[in-house]
């Protein structure tokens, strides 16, 4: 197995793969695609394998990855929801697109020489956030594969496929800022030539699921608004225009029960179907619960998604904005633990969402008590949004479901060897080498973090003359400036500390800074006497046969007497 990281992270993941492609792509025909948090059997693999051998114009095929491995409450919902309704959606997804299949960009198995003759991705024009390299890169690969022919599809039935969720819903919340970004920089290659049609509906479908939260917010408003004007201003139901008609208002309840009624089964049915099924498989309704614990976790999973929906409008809908005026994501590490987070951080992020909804409730009421009881299920997510963000990403929470049985899944209950494996390699690597709050002081001040940290570097890319990169030479300025190492933390910006750990001349200058607690006098002047070498009419070997008596036990030669402390000239 090899590791590896770029020097110059260009593209970030797609740039990753592009560069094993371009580099060593032509040894393999194919190669299999996983995430940090990936996981896969090695049955699957091979099945994998075999399923591509067996179709040659098979260009991307897709598992249907298992969320697993978390225990906050937000990862057991989405865990649960995976491996009940999961499977029912995936298999009508399959069947819809057939060939024409999309990409998640991980769990997947590509040829490699389709990938490489179709899948090299422009940087689209203009400035970032819609301009630069393409963040959401998968669907655009599935996309140009598959307009030069090569299959894209999905095995569902395939098992052996797992990845972890997010721990909480401000993890999701960041994750989904950049891929709020990287979905709507589609909208310049939606035009793209040659695309095949349900390739262009992938793309529109990922545009709407973020303009979809801004509209629903506009929705609310616009709504709010018009309620408002109806309580406190006369209508004119006559205009001073001449009609036979008076101008009365319009609603149309009967019609708006019945786009509710199709929006309740569009958003339902998966879910009964889910557990209709998971029900009726014996062994996956014993290892869920049973029957009864599906059924109250579907219920529980669907009462908090509904709470937790007005939230994510909002926080999308920032996103949408955000981007809109022009504000790069960037591309910020993912957790991918248990821990939970600081209810400081958890207020600061969502005290605005907490006093939108009393506003709108407020509004609500004045308009009329029916009209706050028919806005309740999204205000009351919204006026909850503290205390609902903070249980998300409660371990606690999520033990306590666990130990009464509900939201469970399979891979809990009786778990796969590769992850219990994982579990072990995790809690290994973890008492090997800890996490670290700052990489670069560990690897200046650790011995052991150094030894492991060398042994993993790669030689520096040779660079044109004349064209030094600005990071590596501002962080080796601000080094060479700094009078102890404080300094250099507190100068270096994260980029100029990635340019320092890339090249370890960088680290070494770092050393002279380290302030190293000197040894008692004793012990130098024993050190001293250690290294001093033999006279050279000495033969090396003839001071330890002089005195055998003073010979130590482990062969090195005992410390020298007073009187023979200076040896012969």
């Amino acid at each position: 197995m090899w590791s590896r990281r770029r020097h110059k992270n260009i593209a970030r993941k797609a740039g990753n793969v592009a560069d094993f492609v371009t580099r060593w792509g032509g040894r393999y025909e194919q190669m299999l695609v996983l995430d940090a948090d990936s996981l896969m059997k090695g049955e699957t693999i091979v099945t994998m394998a075999l399923l591509m051998e067996d179709d040659p114009r098979a260009g991307i095929i897709q598992t249907l990855p298992v969320i697993a491995n978390r225990n906050t409450l937000f990862a057991r919902l989405q865990q649960f929801a995976g491996k009940v309704y999961g499977p029912v959606i995936a298999r009508g997804l399959s069947a819809w697109s057939g060939r024409d299949g999309n990409y998640w960009g991980h769990n997947a198995i590509i040829r490699t020489k389709a990938f490489a003759e179709a899948c090299g991705l422009p940087d689209l024009p203009g400035r970032k956030p819609f301009g630069g390299h393409i963040m959401s890169h998968d669907f655009v690969e599935a996309a140009l594969i598959r307009r030069s022919g090569w299959g894209v599809y999905m095995v569902p039935w395939l098992g052996g496929s797992y990845e972890e969720s997010p721990p909480s819903l401000l993890d999701v919340a960041m994750r989904d800022r950049r891929w709020a970004q990287g979905n709507l920089q589609h909208m310049k290659v939606l035009p793209t030539k040659g695309l095949a049609w349900p390739s262009r509906i992938h793309f529109a479908t990922g545009i709407m699921s973020y303009l979809a939260s801004p509209i629903w917010l506009m929705l609310l408003m616009v709504g709010l608004a018009l309620a408002l004007q109806a309580k406190f201003i006369r209508p004119e139901y006559f205009s001073k225009e001449f009609s036979l008609y008076p101008a009365w208002p319009r609603f149309d309840s009967e019609r708006a029960l019945q786009l509710f009624i199709v929006t309740m089964g569009v958003l339902l049915l998966p879910k009964f179907l889910g557990v209709i099924e998971t029900i009726l498989r014996s062994d996956l309704r014993k290892r869920c619960g049973g029957g009864f614990a599906i059924v109250v976790g579907m219920v529980l999973e669907t009462l908090i998604s509904a709470l937790v929906a007005p939230v994510m409008m909002l926080l999308q809908s920032r996103h949408v904005a955000e981007i809109l005026l022009g504000r790069d994501s960037g591309w910020k590490t993912q957790r991918r633990d248990d821990g939970g987070i600081p209810l400081a951080e958890v207020i600061r992020h969502h005290w605005q969402h907490a006093t939108i909804g009393v506003f709108m409730a407020l509004a609500a009421y004045v308009i009329s008590p029916a009209i706050l009881a028919w806005m309740a299920p999204t205000l009351i997510g919204l006026v909850l949004a503290v205390p609902i963000s903070w249980t998300s990403g409660s371990l606690a929470a999520g033990l306590g479901l666990k130990k009464i049985r509900l939201l469970l899944i399979p891979e809990e209950t009786d778990p796969p060897a590769i992850v219990a494996a994982a579990h072990g390699a995790q809690h290994l690597a973890e008492a090997e080498l800890p996490e670290v709050e700052d990489g670069l002081t560990s690897v200046v001040e650790n011995p052991h973090a150094r030894a492991v940290h060398a042994r993993m570097h790669l030689p520096v890319p040779l660079r044109a003359r004349g064209k030094p990169e600005l990071d590596p030479v501002m962080a080796a300025a601000k080094i060479h400036e700094a009078t102890n190492f404080a300094e250099v933390l507190a100068w270096l910006g994260p980029k100029e500390r990635m340019a320092v750990l890339c090249e370890p001349q960088l680290i070494e200058t770092i050393d002279r800074l380290i302030v190293k607690p000197e040894p008692p006098p004793d012990l130098v002047a024993i050190e001293e006497m250690r290294v001093r070498p033999y006279p050279a009419e000495v033969p090396p070997g003839a001071h330890e046969a002089a005195h055998p008596e003073e010979v130590l036990a482990d062969g090195e030669p005992a410390l020298p007497s007073e009187a023979a402390a200076t040896p012969p000239a």
